[in-house]
């Protein structure tokens, strides 16, 4: 990981103890190199490094990055060869005998030429005699000035293509998957590019840590400044300093998990799972496997139904076949089996103490069957539909729905005495996410405006109701601001339980292939719906599904599905899956500048509660959801209107061409977590899917195609939300295919 000098309290000055904490979070997630990003640190720093196993990537204190990499670069100029060289010199001769130093590098970003090519040789003539240590230099590419090639940023398939071509020298990317904000999508996909070739031999995350100061508000409310806080007119980069694995005092960013699991020291494999059968592999170049334990538990709907341990006894770079018993494993209507595998540090090393999980791995077992079919039961009072203005109102005197046709809302869903939808803010369409740092940097805010839009300028074209034996159905058509339709079929049973079916229509669509009323019809397929329509077509929705929102006494969370911390499709490999239980107001994450956060995929069921009486949502297959005491507006930079916009003013003319409304959905306001207040509810977004963070890069890189919702395709997904009593009613009521 790249690292450069930061404390929230004191700047530049980073005390040991901080030192400290920062390779305490580092080892104890499998991070074992740092590159000094682009400097030399303090002497302690190195002497740390050394006492703890870290190994250090030396970086000369040499950036030009202003003057660019064409023959304006000061790497041609002689006259600045003895700056260039004076700053290696102290840098080689200052830290040498550091055993945690193993590559030199000769700066960062200043172009190549002269002057490195005499620092490279000044570098490798002292090290003929002394240990041999690799120097490299990003901006040199596949000049013969460096010994390993350190690309910035490259993508999975970038490293797959250099991998299987191979090279002539080792391939470390000095800088890559810029942890901006909520972000790291696709890490696995890079380490399985680097796990598998071995010219491809590690890579430096950009970087450790967000360099926010800590502030309080006038209310007494912590924050953390950046660029921007510091005058209106001053230069700044905004929040582009806040690039971090962890937060300015520390606290992991979701991200560090799935860091954690794509760097593990030890891999699994499944072989036969049908026979218990299964690969351990000791990825450790230096160690045999004699200070670790290994232990797998087999769940059954995440309940743990077996466990036990694993004899293994591997040298370095071997692997093993092990057998876990299947005995306790019935298959049966509704059961579904996971295998998770844990390897445990036995034994107490500096930062790391015994019993820290080092790795983790998790299979599903192939003796999955599907869910019994709810049959209702029981004497509950019949539904009555009747129509009072804008309202269709589905009653009993147990259960009240209440469908808004004017506002698209369902305003009501009561039963027995419980209303759940907070001040009538009930199921509606929801196409849009708080944009994150890479949503800004690759244009999202501005280029899918349309489903910000959609989910807000929705119309409603069609309301058809019947019945389906005792059961009450309401199918409602939408004609969003994107041009396409979005159907939402509601089916009511006596009990309260309510089904959700949900079709989004391409945007593709034609109209000889549409069922629905000649007024939907007619709408939809105007010139100027159709003209807006064919625009959209060529977008991504950044996720499709509903929101609602419940009294903020239901806020604690039960959920069968990825966890235990915030995951998106594109960074969910080092979440399991597992039944994990949580609050709203721990689902949230506080980004330094606020953003999208807090999702869980992958969700067979999830229950909210108020201890007692609740919802529970079971999806018809998977869903994705977040919870949180606060509105997607809250977290959506372009609603903070109170706030400015992130200007660079890097000259006096950029200060006189600011434009607010060029602004406008193309740069993130000066926002911050004190501008999260909690709310009085919870606002449940349930999602079939949503798009991932990507990661790449900050400046550009979208998620990648697997990991998007095109909207010239149909979607059809749905769930059931049921009404509990009790928390025993959880999982009982969570095992049916409603």
């Amino acid at each position: 990981v790249n690292i450069h000098e930061t404390n929230p309290k004191t700047g530049h000055y980073v005390t040991e103890e901080l030192m400290r904490k920062d390779f305490e979070l580092m080892k104890q997630h499998n991070i074992n190199t740092v590159r000094l990003a682009h400097y030399p640190q303090s002497r302690r720093f190195y002497e740390l490094c050394s006492e703890y196993g870290l190994y250090v990537y030396d970086e000369a204190n040499i950036e030009s990055h202003g003057m660019y990499y064409g023959q304006e670069s000061l790497a041609k100029h002689p006259e600045w060869e003895q700056t260039h060289m004076d700053r290696t010199v102290n840098m080689f001769e200052r830290n040498k005998n550091h055993p945690s130093v193993t590559i030199w590098s000769l700066g960062n970003e200043a172009g190549n030429g002269i002057n490195f090519f005499h620092t490279y040789k000044f570098l490798k003539d002292q090290e003929r005699d002394l240990m041999h240590r690799p120097v490299n230099y990003e901006r040199a590419l596949w000049d013969f000035n460096t010994d390993i090639y350190v690309p910035q940023y490259p993508s999975a398939a970038w490293l797959e293509e250099i991998g299987k071509k191979g090279s002539d020298r080792p391939v470390i990317p000095s800088e890559y998957s810029h942890a901006m904000g909520n972000s790291n999508g696709n890490l696995d996909l890079q380490w399985e590019a680097i796990y598998k070739y071995p010219n491809l031999q590690g890579a430096y995350i950009w970087d450790w840590v967000d360099q926010g100061m800590e502030a309080i508000d006038e209310n007494g409310r912590h924050y953390y400044k950046y660029g921007g806080d510091y005058g209106t007119d001053m230069p700044s980069d905004g929040n582009f300093l806040c690039n971090g694995l962890v937060n300015p005092d520390r606290t992991p960013h979701p991200a560090l998990a799935e860091v954690k699991y794509t760097h593990q020291n030890f891999a699994f494999e499944a072989v036969d799972p049908a026979k218990g059968t299964f690969r351990v592999i000791n990825r450790q170049y230096f160690s045999n496997t004699n200070d670790y334990s290994f232990r797998y538990r087999i769940t059954e709907n995440g309940k743990i139904v077996a466990a036990g341990t694993l004899d293994v006894a591997l040298l370095p770079q071997q692997s093993d076949i092990v057998t876990i018993p299947l005995g306790n494993v019935t298959p049966g209507a509704g059961k579904e089996y996971f295998v998770n595998f844990e390897v445990i540090q036995e034994t107490t090393t500096p930062l790391i103490p015994a019993g820290h999980v080092v790795a983790i791995e998790q299979f599903a077992l192939p003796f999955g069957e599907p869910k019994p079919v709810f049959v209702q039961t029981g004497n509950n009072p019949p539904l009555q539909l009747t129509e009072a203005g804008n309202n269709v109102v589905v009653k009993s005197s147990k259960v009240r729905f209440v469908f808004d046709r004017k506002s698209g809302l369902v305003t009501s869903y009561k039963v027995n005495g419980t209303e759940y939808f907070e001040e009538g803010f009930g199921i509606q369409p929801n196409f849009w996410r708080a944009p994150n740092d890479n949503d800004y940097g690759n244009g999202a805010p501005n280029r899918l405006q349309i489903w910000k839009q959609s989910s807000k300028n929705f119309k409603v074209t069609d309301v058809k109701t019947s019945t389906d034996g005792n059961n009450q159905v309401m199918e409602i058509t939408y004609l969003l601001a994107a041009g396409n339709l979005y159907k939402v079929q509601y089916t009511l049973h006596p009990s309260g339980i309510l089904n959700v079916d949900v079709t989004f229509l391409s945007t593709d669509m034609q109209e000889k292939q549409i069922s629905a009323s000649e007024a939907t019809l007619t709408a939809t397929f105007s010139p100027e719906v159709t003209a807006v329509r064919k625009v959209s077509s060529t977008l991504t929705v950044p996720r499709i599904g509903v929101r609602f929102r419940l009294p903020m006494a239901m806020n604690k969370i039960t959920y069968y599905g990825r966890g235990p911390g915030e995951n998106y499709i594109d960074r969910a490999s080092g979440s399991k899956v597992g039944v994990y239980q949580t609050t709203a107001e721990d689902m949230y994450f506080p980004y330094v500048r606020p953003q999208e956060n807090g999702h869980r995929t992958d969700t067979r069921w999830v229950a909210l509660t108020n201890n007692e009486k609740g919802l529970l949502v079971v999806a018809d297959g998977t869903i994705g959801f977040n919870a949180l005491r606060n509105s997607v507006e809250d977290f959506d930079s372009e609603e903070s209107t109170h706030r400015p916009y992130q200007w660079n003013n890097f000259s006096s003319e950029e200060i006189a061409a600011r434009s607010e409304n060029e602004a406008k959905n193309n740069r993130p306001r000066q926002t911050h977590i004190n501008d999260i207040t909690p709310r009085n509810f919870v606002e449940v977004c349930i999602d079939m899917k949503q798009q991932g963070v990507a990661g790449y890069n900050s400046w550009g890189a979208r998620p990648l195609p697997a990991y998007t919702l095109p909207a010239n395709r149909n979607y059809e997904w749905g769930f059931t939300l049921i009404p509990v009593s009790n928390n025993a009613e959880i999982t009982e009521k969570a095992g049916w295919k409603y």
